[in-house]
C-alpha cells in the first residue's frame, strides 16, 4: 500500500515507543520510500518518529531521517503543550506555508520537542518555554509539531499546500 501511495501521513498521537512498536512490521518500507523521494507530512508524533533518537520513556532509537534528539519541554511550562499558539516563520519560501502569515496560529498537544535539527531544514518555531521548531522539511519531507488538522483554516491551508506538492 505504501509503494503505491503518492504520499504519506505519518500521524502523532501516542508515545514514541509505542509508535515504533507500531509500525515495526512497515519501517523499513516506510524509510525506502521517503529516501526514494515519496512525498510524506508528520504530524506531531509524526515528526518526532523521523528523528535519530527519543527521550520519551527512556531512550529510544527513531527512523533517523532527521539528526537531532527528541527531548521533554521544559519544567517551567505546563505539560503537555495543550492549545493555540503561534508560529514564527523562518523559511517563507517553502511552499508547504505558502499563503501562511507569520504569527499564525495553529493547534499544539505535546510534552516533548526536537533538538539538534540543522538549522536549514527549520521552516517555522515556536516558543513554550523554550523555541522548538513547529514546521521542518527537506526536498519531499514536511513535519508539523502542531496538529494541522485541529488548526482550522490555517491547518486546511498547510494541508492543502502538501497536497499541492504532491501533486506537483
Amino acid at each position: 500500500m505504501i509503494k503505491n501511495a503518492d504520499a504519506v501521513i505519518l500521524p502523532g498521537v501516542g508515545a514514541f515507543k509505542d509508535a515504533l512498536s507500531n509500525i515495526k512490521n512497515i519501517e523499513a518500507i516506510l524509510v525506502e520510500e521517503i529516501l526514494k523521494n515519496k512525498p510524506v507530512l508528520g504530524i506531531c508524533l509524526g515528526l518526532q518518529l523521523m528523528f535519530t533518537e527519543s527521550m520519551e520513556g527512556g531512550l529510544h532509537s527513531g527512523l533517523n531521517l532527521f539528526k537531532g534528539k527528541i527531548i521533554r519541554l521544559p519544567e517551567t511550562v505546563k505539560t503537555p503543550h495543550i492549545g493555540w499558539n503561534t508560529v514564527n516563520i523562518i523559511d517563507s519560501e517553502n511552499p508547504i506555508i505558502e499563503g501562511l502569515k507569520d504569527n499564525s496560529y495553529f493547534y499544539f498537544v505535546h510534552s516533548y520537542y526536537a533538538t539538534g535539527l540543522d538549522a536549514k531544514l527549520l521552516i517555522a518555531e515556536t516558543e513554550y518555554g523554550v523555541k522548538f521548531p513547529s514546521i521542518i522539511g527537506a526536498k519531499n519531507i514536511f513535519a508539523t509539531q502542531f496538529h494541522p488538522e485541529k488548526s482550522g483554516e490555517n491547518g486546511l491551508k498547510l494541508i492543502t499546500n502538501f497536497i499541492k506538492y504532491v501533486k506537483g
